[in-house]
């Protein structure tokens, strides 16, 4: 679908912004209005109008507003009292992207504008790609995915619950102007759907679902060798419990996890500080690559003395004493202990 250029029509998403940053999002409609603390903003006063434009607005009592020459204007339009202040301008633009998935209505929790930037980098994907994504939510993923594999490329979406699946194909049409055709939803369980995908037929696969180490049988068949897997989970023990899914399936590389903290600045002259607010963690990303069938994956040797399996809480007080060398919750050696020791003593000697 072309990129939309030039004034704006009715029927387009738009954003209004006031000088204190303050942004409305609504579309355009003929005869229409937004309504805002400040009064409303009049659609017939933005359509047909540049991007960047000023809009000011009007005071919302009836008589001001009436339209003797198209009295089929006057109907229906929202008279509140509250609303009648006007004089107050916005400037008016189409959206970004990331402006739009956290203004759309939602079905579901979105992905933040800053974990969705790492799963394209770091998930590489690229124009032309076959993605298989898990969970559409309110489509917020799902709308990057498009826009980064393109109309030469492909996407598939598993969606578990079919309004979850409405909702996040109304915000896709709403944004592109019309249901992208290089866009394919399925609704049903993961595993069950992709069943029926054809073998080693994806480049890559973003999960971002409740279970995801439940799913990597099915995730490893569809995949092709070498591809990108990419999961989203949002607690430590989905962390934990996916990571060693990874390993003791050996066909998985050793995955990278990291999360992403967002601070914003203000600036203002020689005034320049962080922002009061920031948006702190959100969930985990883990990244891994599938191996070619018949090839392990390479791990890296563990210490032979380090133990990262055993519970110190299920353990007896007397196991937890004849384990504490294996358990590793000391690292230092005993040579080293003695040194330190010896070199404290000097110390408080010398006092």
């Amino acid at each position: 679908m072309s990129l939309r250029r030039g004034p704006l029509q009715a029927g387009e998403k738009v954003q209004f912004t006031d000088r204190k940053g303050k942004r409305i999002s609504d579309q355009l409609q003929v005869a229409g209005s937004t309504q805002t603390e400040h009064g409303l903003i009049l659609h017939d006063d933005v359509i047909g109008r540049p991007q960047g434009s000023l809009v000011t607005t009007v005071r919302a009592k009836r008589e001001d507003q009436l339209d003797p020459d198209h009295p089929e204007r006057n109907a229906g339009k929202p008279w509140k009292a509250t609303r009648a202040i006007g004089g107050w301008q916005y400037a008016v633009m189409r959206p970004r992207m990331a402006d739009y998935v956290l203004s759309m209505p939602r079905g579901a929790q979105i992905m933040y504008p800053k974990d969705i930037a790492r799963v394209i980098q770091l998930g590489d994907i690229r124009k032309g790609m076959r993605v298989l994504e898990s969970g559409a939510g309110s489509g917020a993923m799902s709308l990057n995915l498009l826009d980064a594999v393109g109309d030469q490329g492909e996407l598939t979406t598993i969606e578990m619950r079919p309004e979850f699946a409405k909702v996040a194909e109304a915000n896709a049409t709403l944004y592109y102007g019309g249901f992208p055709d290089w866009w394919k939803v399925l609704t049903g369980d993961f595993d069950s759907v992709a069943a029926g995908l054809e073998e080693a037929y994806y480049d890559r696969i973003v999960l971002d679902m409740l279970d995801p180490w439940n799913r990597l049988d099915q995730a490893y068949r569809v995949l092709s060798p070498g591809g990108v897997l990419t999961a989203y989970v949002t607690t430590s023990t989905q962390l934990s419990r996916l990571a060693e899914a990874l390993r003791h399936a050996e066909v998985w590389t050793e995955p990278d996890i990291s999360e992403c903290l967002e601070r914003d600045w203000k600036a203002q002259g020689l005034a320049v500080r962080p922002d009061h607010q920031m948006i702190g963690h959100t969930g985990f990303l883990l990244t891994t690559r599938s191996m070619a069938p018949g090839f392990q994956a390479l791990r890296k040797r563990d210490r032979a003395s380090k133990d990262t399996a055993t519970d110190i809480d299920s353990l007896t007080p007397q196991e937890r004493a004849e384990q504490l060398e294996s358990l590793e919750l000391r690292d230092i050696s005993d040579r080293k202990l003695r040194k330190v020791l010896r070199d404290l003593d000097a110390q408080v000697q010398a006092l």
